[in-house]
């Protein structure tokens, strides 16, 4: 977890030590999902260490905070609006049965002319998707850059995820490959042409995991760039261990039950996240200790037809502030996170930090996250049998479950 002395691996590693060093964050929003609640936390780091002067720019502003930019007025949100909605117009007809988010970076509010206006030292990009910026405008940068990617559409074309097969266009080249059956308009080979048009060379990326470093090394755009590998910071202060029973109390979570937890933005409906792997296990573990059980789901409100997994789900909807995160960790069991792709998995993160042992597959970004055996249980992927297992594991012997909880704290 990067804490106040790693925090300083974005200045003394990449610039020098420069005392009181302007950094601009570009963000699409200061607390709108997990990616901007990540960056925002890089923020707030860099301002609690106070040898530099951190401010955010975005789009959409959530909080209150006073180092936070956003365009004001009702016509500047009438125009970013505008031009979200006219990108997704134009991605859902130029492929039409695609449900993978897509951003075309065609056109901006003018947060990095801002940003320089200000005097910045550096610009430190991280989740710039939802027409954030025009492509265009990384030209006219006259500071270093520092891009933090915190997704995988810095190294795609429009699309935001891919698959890792060899033959993925991002490996290739869109120049060089063709696009999928159905598409009207290769959108996706637009933007990555554009990325290699305007993307300076002297960027440096910054990779939260080993996974993401590796996609960047191997794609087309990106391998021959300087890379570094930061996870994600987080505030062990409030991501703590914390009474169990107290936290069940105030959240009026059942006392008598072990939790299961799972939680993301859009958990069930998005195919990523694996609500049907860890469904498939729940109702294996129904059979043999539905009794004792109960699934706990955040990220989501309960849908019109709740599914049947066998055991009772207990539905807490979206929730963004890490107080309220962290004593739902405290109060949980064990933490699953069955995402057939993660580029970091901040929520197997934050539950670790809370002394909540994770279950989660054993690809892609979580493998830097949890600890085999040691802090959790990394299942064969994807089979819902062995994340089953890895349940029931984490949770039958008491000793190593105590053992386990010490460890994710740890970690």
């Amino acid at each position: 977890m990067l804490m106040k002395n790693d925090v300083f691996f974005y200045i003394n590693n990449f610039f020098g030590v420069i005392m009181m060093l302007k950094i601009a964050h570009l963000s699409y929003s200061d607390a709108l999902g997990g990616a901007a609640r990540a960056a925002n936390r890089v923020h707030l780091a860099l301002r609690a260490a106070k040898e530099v002067n951190s401010t955010m720019y975005v789009v959409n502003k959530v909080t209150d905070d006073v180092n936070v930019y956003a365009p004001k007025g009702k016509f500047e949100k009438l125009k970013s609006s505008l031009r979200l909605n006219l990108s997704t117009l134009v991605t859902q007809y130029a492929v039409p049965h695609d449900n993978v988010l897509r951003s075309l970076a065609v056109s901006g509010p003018g947060l990095i002319k801002k940003a320089q206006e200000d005097g910045c030292d550096v610009i430190n990009l991280h989740w710039i998707g939802g027409e954030t910026i025009d492509l265009r405008e990384l030209r006219q940068v006259n500071v270093p850059i520092v891009w933090r990617v915190a997704d995988m559409w810095p190294f795609c074309g429009a699309e935001h995820y891919a698959g890792d097969g060899d033959d993925e266009r991002w490996k290739l080249g869109y120049d060089k490959t063709l696009s999928k059956p159905g598409v009207r308009l290769d959108v996706d080979k637009y933007v990555w042409l554009r990325k290699k048009q305007y993307i300076p060379s002297n960027l440096h990326l910054v990779a939260t995991t080993s996974f993401v470093a590796n996609c960047i090394k191997q794609s087309a755009l990106f391998h021959n760039f300087n890379v570094s590998i930061i996870p994600n910071t987080l505030n062990t202060s409030i991501f703590n261990i914390w009474d169990k029973m107290t936290c069940r109390e105030m959240l009026g979570l059942p006392k008598n039950k072990s939790i299961v937890l799972f939680g993301a933005m859009g958990g069930a409906s998005d195919p990523r996240k694996g609500w049907d792997l860890l469904e498939s296990a729940l109702q294996k573990i129904a059979e043999q200790e539905g009794n004792d059980i109960v699934g706990v789901i955040f990220g989501q409100s309960e849908p019109q037809t709740a599914p049947d997994v066998g055991i009772p789900l207990i539905w807490m909807g979206h929730m963004s502030d890490d107080i309220s995160l962290a004593l739902l960790y405290s109060s949980a069991d064990v933490m699953i996170v069955p995402s057939r792709q993660e580029t970091f998995g901040q929520t197997a993160s934050e539950a670790q930090a809370c002394g909540c042992p994770v279950v989660a597959f054993n690809c892609t970004g979580l493998v830097d996250v949890v600890d085999h055996c040691n802090t959790g249980y990394l299942a064969q992927p994807y089979s819902s049998e062995d994340l089953a297992n890895g349940i029931l594991w984490v949770l039958s012997e008491k000793n190593r479950y105590e053992a386990l909880r010490i460890n994710a704290r740890q970690r």
